[in-house]
């Protein structure tokens, strides 16, 4: 799987944004876990950001670092290709 990279930092920024909207959406504004929302929101560092953004940029984190392992051009041609050999 491509988009499962342990050691990149992007996949794991990515994964903590996910982590953080999904528990802001699944806990309770008020009750016995009131106390926790409140820390999840604070330790992801967006008070005023929804649920569904916080979902939406870790999946975007998640894909940009695929992206760029992959490289943002065209996949090149063979005979593209052959011209970066080196030549003795």
């Amino acid at each position: 799987m491509r988009y499962i990279r342990p050691k990149s930092l992007t996949w794991w920024a990515g994964l903590l944004a996910v982590a953080t909207g999904t528990a802001n959406m699944a806990l309770p504004a008020t009750g016995s876990l009131a106390e926790i929302a409140r820390l999840v929101t604070l330790l992801s560092g967006s008070g005023d950001a929804s649920p569904a953004a916080l979902i939406a940029l870790g999946l975007g984190l998640i894909g940009l670092r695929d992206r760029i392992e992959r490289g943002f051009g065209a996949r090149p041609t063979p005979q593209a290709n052959s011209s970066l050999r080196y030549r003795r």
